[in-house]
């Protein structure tokens, strides 16, 4: 191969390497803050009309993590976020039978303004001699509006377990202890 061949080689492979990957100054975007609430992150379920001790507990739930990335969307004025929520529960005592309804919650906020909210309903089924076990949620996928002057960073991507008014006042009162 001459030096003139070997040139032009080395140059058409520049030229389309440099044609791979993100285009120049382009930045990830910032995404927004994904957290689960603390006091939305526990669940503790008693029998109806028992009283509130161990031979009285039918579930108990945490949630475990909540993760999500972002990338720029189909338009330059949308920021696509996608966020999944691990939980994990165990059977209690009281509990009948291998299954269990829970409710979760994702939700967006603006400052301190819920703007959009979407709950969950999770059918969770125990194995055979199985006492815990652990969902991770398939991805939610959640689109939000950008602009110049307000980017992904503006908002924050909350979720926790959609409680009854009973199982609140329990979580209350566990904080307090």
């Amino acid at each position: 191969m001459s030096l003139l061949s070997r040139s032009l080689f080395a140059a058409v492979s520049l030229v389309s390497l440099a044609s791979c990957g993100p285009d120049r100054n382009v930045f990830a975007p910032a995404c927004p803050d994904v957290r689960f609430v603390q006091p939305l992150a526990d669940l503790t379920r008693f029998r109806p009309g028992g009283g509130q001790d161990i031979t009285d507990l039918v579930l108990q739930g945490r949630m475990q993590s909540v993760s999500g990335k972002c990338e720029y969307g189909e338009t330059k004025d949308q920021l696509q976020t996608t966020v999944t929520v691990t939980l994990a529960l165990q059977r209690g005592v009281a509990m009948q039978g291998r299954t269990a309804d829970v409710a979760a919650f994702v939700a967006v906020t603006d400052g301190d303004v819920v703007r959009d909210k979407h709950v969950y309903s999770l059918h969770m089924e125990f194995p055979p001699n199985i006492e815990r076990t652990s969902f991770t949620s398939p991805p939610i996928d959640i689109t939000l509006p950008i602009s110049p002057t307000k980017s992904g960073a503006a908002y924050g991507i909350i979720a926790g377990f959609q409680l009854s008014p009973e199982e609140l006042a329990i979580n209350r009162r566990q904080a307090t202890r």
